[in-house]
């Protein structure tokens, strides 16, 4: 899996920021992310952890709407997760999480 700006957009434009400190941002999940539930599962987005360097754990809460992100600061800086849901520098960004991807054997 290549993850692409394109598919960075489409999913960080169903997110807002509830809270970010370096190292853990927890987002809103507009319901709306459904109409991608043909492309996209929750099990996708759970195993990020283990397929991108620098993601440390992804919980998501299904009651209330949120994803909260574990993240290494050094790796991904608190400003590139903003510009992720501001959707700025995204082909920067695409380029660092594409040099971050691991396979899973």
């Amino acid at each position: 899996m290549q993850i692409t700006s394109q598919k960075i957009v489409e999913i960080a434009s169903y997110f807002s920021i509830v809270h970010h400190t370096p190292g853990r941002l927890r987002v809103r999940v507009n319901p709306k992310i459904k109409e991608l539930s043909s492309e996209l599962s929750i099990e996708d987005i759970e195993q990020l952890s283990k397929k991108i360097n620098g993601i440390k754990n992804i919980k998501i809460n299904k009651i209330v709407a949120s994803i909260t992100i574990e993240y290494d600061n050094a790796i991904f800086p608190k400003q590139m997760w903003e510009d992720l849901i501001e959707r700025k520098n995204l082909e920067e960004i695409t380029q660092k999480i594409n040099a971050l991807y691991k396979e899973i054997v």
